[in-house]
């Protein structure tokens, strides 16, 4: 029990006593600032896992040895001047602290402090207290790693007298990446102005969203100026870097601050220079072999093009050399074998000539870590790399790598990353040659043309000695089993073996496999057809993604751990109903169970894990009953809703209102009977909306909804199959802005994004919305869809009326079906200025007249029904409607012209564009597709693009080669790692 503050104040009194009887004693502790001290200790709690950042936690509560007995300048973290007896420093770095700091603690009497520094503890998002103003003869400030949040005070730029300010690293636990701190308002600029004696600056991860201030030139002191990912932009003043004493420049993950480097002097005194991951360009200079003392060079993930200088071989001093990702060309230099202190080199995602990996750096014998990932190199894999027997990481992946992996790679014993995915190496590789290396925790051989073979149970007989490994990817490697040694591993956080040919049933064993650890689990498309013994709730108690799809799975729907935030079981065989446990995952973002046969009914929980779901995917299920009603209110993240092709029944939940967020809606297929839901055009970001083959009638009214703001993102909209009623939709086509024109700069997909952070982990996930469209009979699914695509479909209705002049206000859509109604009147001319549009489907109605010529400006316009109609006069004779056969016309007695047999008369001439008719610009495969020009060069539309690729890949990559075919929508869908 300790003695009450009141009672210690006197007894402080009395020891300083002591100091009058012993003269030649050195002071005693000032009594008010040791109760000063004693009572800042009590604003706080200590606790063992205060500090912020898990890497770090506190290493020992100094506070815990403070009482009044002992003189306060023998305390831990405690300096004292000699002389005076004043608190001049206070070192409570790592100390467990936990709670917040505000301007009235005791803290701020202490006005003697020179030093403070109370990095690495926990200050519960509390703001930097302002009275640090009040502290004049501060010159070391240290407020890292602390959880401080908000503004940064303008108190501090009244401390003059500061050589170190250290405010970096207060981040979100969370969110590792964001940072909690800003400098807005004072901003840098208004900071740093008067602190002119700075040596040590370091703002790193706070938002200073402002560019460097260009009087940081003028600061002759500067030894270190660090800014990691701190929002800079603008361009950074060259004359800094020729500050004198400047040692080290952090600049990274600053992505819009742009710059070049200078002209190095002999005077320079770096050691560290990191600017990855900016928008710096230009070359590297060659005077940069002047930067003698230069220990840590990093220019990554920048723009710097041009030829590495030979002289990079004058820095002998180099331990790290980061170049990749830039556009660096020419040769290698042969000079860089020179570097043999660099223990870290990074060279790949860069434009170098050499096609094989450079021989001369056979010579870095001190390397631990070699980058070359999509470096373009070419040849068999170098077997002088196993004589680098300092490497720990080894990085070749997304090369062109071929012949087979030599054995004598077990010569590697430090290796503990090994990544060779995405070559072209062959032959029989046998797992366990990678077994024999001992420190190895991840192993990546994803993705070439080997196939590896694993030993049985009964040939591992030393499972004791095998490497415990943390990541192992083995996707697409022709594995035909699990690999045996699984079973001993206790340590593993992601596990891949997708794309392989793993068939029967999924070993009970593997749930006994890292249970504590796992936290990816990837076994899509393999030929799994169940589970040997499956638990209630399978038992990794940190996982975050599974992924199971595309597989025969039978069974019942596994429980995923409460802890998974994406949830993968789309394309299997499961049946019977959703368990309740389901409803206890809080923490999903996907859960994609689409395509299986499960029944029953949805469960309501469902529609409460808005606050993280984003996509909620029931596609193509045996679903009965009601939608749930119980959208959740407040903050919902759904970004997806897809529940097409169930058997639900009732009306759209109005509660859907809530999902303000909400970008996708599918409930086409099934049985909902209902008006159209014209609400749902106040969800201000919904851009897909399909209700296809449903039972919706009435009119398609606004329901006395202001119109005009309606749906103003919608871009593909599918009502076929229903029962609507009355005329077209005139007023939105005069108001769904998101059609009139799609920006064709930028190719971007509709998709949800997510982060999960754990410990040591980090996940960025991306799933890919998908689409099916009809055309002309055809279903064609869009695995990724573009944000390009733009669709209505309004087939299989009872519209009536004629087709409004307003429809051509939606120049950015590619398909239009209005088939299948009882539509009349004439074929509107000013349809001819959709210039967009690849599919024109309005058979099976009642229109009347020509074919109106100015159809034929649609060049994109390959596909084209204008079958059973009562239309007269020539077919126009535009190279596009060569392509179109008989039956896009078909039932229309008084259409005449190619490619009918039926000849036009003299006095109806056809109709042609002068200079339009070079028809050896169009081809066929199975259907025609139209071959225009679009942007800059020559590529196909989006529809049609899309399905030429999916339907004929090699063809088209011979015919337009792989730059032109990125632009396309690639047959990819769910998660990216």
């Amino acid at each position: 029990m300790g003695l009450h503050l009141s009672n210690l104040a006197l007894l402080i009194f009395l020891c300083q006593l002591l100091t009058f009887s012993f003269p030649f004693a050195h002071p005693l502790c000032h009594g008010d600032e040791q109760l000063a001290l004693l009572q800042f200790k009590e604003s706080f709690i200590v606790d063992t896992n205060a500090s912020s950042d898990a890497d770090h936690l506190c290493v020992y509560p100094k506070t815990d040895e403070w009482n009044g007995i002992v003189d306060c300048c023998s305390w831990q973290g405690i300096e004292c001047d000699r002389e005076t007896g004043h608190v001049i420093g206070l070192n409570l770095s790592k100390s467990c602290l936990h709670g917040s700091i505000y301007s009235s603690s005791s803290l701020f009497r202490l006005v003697h402090l020179e030093k403070l520094n109370l990095a690495f503890n926990n200050f519960s998002y509390s703001k930097i207290p302002s009275a640090l103003g009040s502290l004049p003869r501060l010159n070391y400030l240290n407020l890292s790693y602390s959880s401080f949040s908000g503004q940064i005070p303008s108190e501090i730029s009244k401390l003059s007298s500061l050589k170190t300010l250290d405010l970096s690293l207060n981040f979100d636990p969370d969110d590792p990446y964001q940072g909690l701190l800003e400098l807005k308002k004072p901003d840098m600029s208004s900071l740093v102005r008067n602190l002119t004696s700075l040596k040590y600056l370091d703002l790193s991860l706070v938002d200073v969203s402002s560019p460097v201030p260009s009087f940081l030139a003028n600061f002759s002191s500067l030894g270190s100026f660090l800014c990691h990912n701190c929002k800079l932009f603008g361009t950074f003043p060259v004359a800094i870097f020729q500050l004198p004493n400047l040692e080290l420049l952090e600049l990274s993950k600053n992505k819009d601050l742009k710059g070049h480097l200078p002209e190095f002097h002999p005077s320079n005194r770096f050691k560290m220079l990191s600017i990855w991951n900016t928008s710096f360009s230009g070359e590297l200079p060659a005077s940069i072999r002047n930067l003698y003392s230069l220990e840590f060079l990093g220019v990554s993930h920048c723009n710097f093009t041009g030829s590495l200088p030979p002289s990079l071989s004058n820095l002998t001093k180099l331990f790290h050399l980061g170049l990749e990702n830039n556009s660096f060309s020419g040769e290698i230099p042969s000079s860089l074998s020179n570097l043999t202190r660099i223990k870290f080199l990074s060279l790949g995602h860069n434009e170098f000539k050499t096609s094989e990996i450079p021989s001369s750096l056979a010579n870095l014998v001190n390397l631990e870590r070699l980058d070359l990932a999509n470096g373009q190199f070419a040849g068999p894999f170098p077997a002088w790399l196993t004589n680098m027997t300092q490497l720990r990481f080894l990085d070749l992946s997304s090369n062109e790598l071929q012949g087979q992996l030599p054995s004598s790679i077990t010569r590697l014993k430090n290796l503990e990353f090994l990544n060779i995915v995405s070559n072209n190496l062959s032959g029989l590789v046998e797992l366990e040659i990678f077994l024999k290396l001992k420190n190895l925790q991840q192993l990546s051989l994803s993705f070439n043309k080997f196939t590896v073979l694993s030993k049985s149970s009964s040939d591992n007989t030393n499972n004791i000695s095998l490497p415990k490994l943390v990541r192992l990817r083995l996707a697409s490697c022709n594995l035909i089993s699990f690999p045996d040694f699984l079973r001993s591993q206790d340590r593993l956080q992601l596990l891949d073996l997708s794309l392989n040919q793993i068939h029967g049933l999924i070993p009970k064993w593997i749930w006994q496999m890292s249970t504590k650890t796992l936290l990816q689990i990837n076994l899509s498309q393999n030929l799994l057809t169940g589970f040997e013994r499956s638990p209630m709730v399978l038992p990794w108690s940190k996982l975050v993604v599974l992924n199971l799809r595309n597989n025969m799975l039978k069974g019942s729907l596994p429980i995923p751990p409460f802890s998974t935030a994406v949830y993968l079981l789309s394309n299997n065989s499961l049946s019977g109903v959703i368990s309740p446990l389901l409803c206890n995952a809080t923490s999903l973002q996907v859960l994609d169970v689409s395509d299986n046969n499960l029944d029953g009914l949805i469960p309501q929980c469902l529609g409460n894990f808005g606050k993280s779901l984003q996509v909620l995917n029931l596609h193509d299920n045996n679903f009965s009953g009601p939608i749930p009603q119980n959208w959740t209110r407040g903050r919902n993240m759904l970004r997806m809703i897809n529940l097409g092709q169930n058997m639900l029944e009732g009306q759209v939940p109005r509660s859907l209102i809530m999902c303000k967020k909400l970008q996708y809606l599918d409930i086409g297929h099934n049985q909902i009977n209902d008006t159209f839901p014209s609400w749902l055009g106040t969800l201000r970001n919904l851009e897909v909306l399909i209700l296809r083959s449903n039972r919706f009638h009435g009119t398609l009214e606004t329901n006395d909804l202001e119109s005009d703001s309606l749906f103003p993102l919608l871009r593909i909209v599918d009502l076929s199959n229903n029962g609507f009623t009355g005329f077209l939709p005139s007023e939105y086509f005069k108001t769904w802005k998101a059609m009139r024109n799609l920006n064709s700069e930028h190719l971007t997909y509709l998709q949800a994004s997510g982060v999960v952070f754990t410990v040591a982990y980090i996940y960025r996930s991306v799933y890919n919305f998908s689409v099916t469209l009809t055309t002309k009979g055809v279903k064609t699914e869009f695995e990724k869809v573009s944000e390009l695509l733009a669709v209505i479909d309004l087939s299989g209705n009872r519209f009536q009326g004629e087709i409004p002049e307003t429809i051509a206000n939606l120049k950015g859509i590619q398909l239009l079906n209005l088939s299948n109604n009882l539509l009349v009147g004439e074929i509107p001319s000013a349809m001819g200025s959709m210039s967009s549009l690849e599919a024109l489907d309005i058979s099976q109605n009642e229109i009347v007249g020509r074919i109106p010529r100015e159809l034929q400006q649609l060049n994109f316009l390959s596909v084209f029904n204008v079958s059973h109609n009562n239309l007269t006069g020539p077919i126009p004779q535009a190279s596009q409607f060569h392509t179109f056969d008989n039956s896009s016309f078909d039932g229309n007695p008084g259409l005449c012209g190619i490619p009918l047999s039926k000849k036009c008369k003299d006095s109806e001439p056809s109709s042609t564009l002068e200079g339009k008719e070079d028809s050896a610009t169009f081809f066929r495969f199975g259907w025609q597709v139209v071959l225009i020009g679009y942007g800059i060069g020559t590529a196909f539309g989006v529809i049609m693009g899309h399905i030429a690729f999916t339907r004929k890949p090699n063809w088209f990559l011979k015919t337009f080669g792989k730059k032109q075919i990125r632009r396309w929508p690639q047959p990819i869908r769910g998660l990216r790692n």
